[in-house]
């Protein structure tokens, strides 16, 4: 079974972003036409400047939030992988009203031109945040908890609206829950950084981060390569494999409510865990940067390491089954956080 898109015409949103830039490079060395939708709220124009003399590169300068520039983007496009989004639960908890506009009118808009352009499938960026005050570790697709935030919220509107659309106008859907992405491209800057490279940018100054929290914190860290295989095999993995392997999963899960789609003959939508299924804790974490960072600056494992409060709606722990990906999309996560890291800490260390 082919695991690589490859020859096709692909859409990725928000392509000038953290993940769609790395989606970007993979599919045009994968010989495939990418067109990449941003408006650089926040990506990088940087982060896509090697394509743009790429004669199968092309860039719309546009918003998820504009339908005709979801329209003009999508035109001919075999798969949308759409990664555009307003990402980070505090700036959701500080302006709930543009990541509700983005997050939720600008996917709606993007899948409802999708639908028209009869694009193959459709993938989207969904999030583990959907799993809110859930307990249960690890985290299975059917069972969630209370959103803690905003941004929770909106992600798991997104599910409802593909599930819907994928009924009404038969547009196949998958929805990645992505898990704590980190590596190249990562924007180390702004008031919203993520802690990998926020920790990398702080170290590399001989400047303490700061650990919301005890450290004690828990998240099932996932390099950016195993992110970009599951959106690949999201993509062109065959709907009636899919179909079969779910069947056995559900049969072996008890699960009434994943994967309704089976037993009907319904149009394929669905959402899988993009993880590594490893936790990996802050202290941890912090640790190995340093040890890593020190290869290149012995006195950067002398920086200490401050505690703060811990932050509104983050959960304990995060930890991902990716059972039901590995059986159902043949998902084998290659990079393990130490792996991941080595490479991730080099890719700063030579970029900042």
């Amino acid at each position: 079974m082919e695991r690589k898109i490859k020859d096709s015409k692909v859409l990725v949103t928000g392509g000038a972003g953290f993940i769609g830039s790395n989606l970007c490079e993979a599919l045009l060395q994968q010989n495939n036409q990418v067109v990449c939708l941003d408006n650089f709220m926040t990506g990088h124009r940087h982060n896509i400047e090697p394509f743009l003399s790429n004669p199968n590169f092309t860039l719309v300068e546009g918003d998820i939030r504009n339908y005709e520039d979801c329209q003009k983007a999508v035109v001919g496009c075999d798969y949308v992988l759409h990664q555009a989004a307003l990402g980070s639960v505090p700036r959701s908890i500080k302006d709930p009203m543009t990541s509700t506009d983005v997050n939720i009118g600008g996917f709606v808009k993007m899948l409802h031109a999708a639908a028209e352009a009869k694009v193959k499938r459709f993938v989207y960026a969904a999030s583990s945040s959907t799993y809110g005050d859930s307990k249960a570790l690890p985290k299975v697709e059917h069972k969630i908890g209370n959103a803690l935030s905003p941004y929770a919220i909106t992600k798991y509107v997104d599910e409802l609206y593909a599930k819907n659309f994928s009924d009404l106008y038969g547009i196949e859907t998958i929805g990645l829950r992505y898990f704590n992405v980190f590596g190249r491209r990562q924007d180390p800057n702004g008031a919203y950084a993520a802690v990998i490279p926020l920790f990398v940018k702080k170290l590399m100054a001989h400047e303490s981060p700061v650990i919301n929290g005890d450290g004690t914190y828990s998240r099932d860290f996932t390099y950016i390569e195993n992110v970009i295989q599951a959106n690949q095999l999201a993509a062109i993995t065959p709907t009636d494999f899919i179909r079969e392997k779910a069947k056995l999963y559900n049969k072996k899960h008890s699960c009434d409510l994943c994967n309704s789609w089976t037993e009907n003959s319904g149009v394929l939508s669905d959402v899988f865990n993009v993880a590594y299924g490893q936790r990996t804790d802050l202290n941890e974490l912090t640790q190995t940067l340093k040890v890593n960072l020190s290869k290149f600056d012995p006195e950067i494992v002398k920086v200490e390491i401050l505690n703060g409060p811990n932050r509104a709606g983050d959960i304990p722990h995060s930890l991902a089954s990716i059972e039901k990906g590995k059986m159902l999309l043949g998902y084998e996560p290659e990079y393990s956080i130490k792996r991941g890291l080595e490479e991730a800490t080099e890719w700063y260390w030579e970029s900042l």
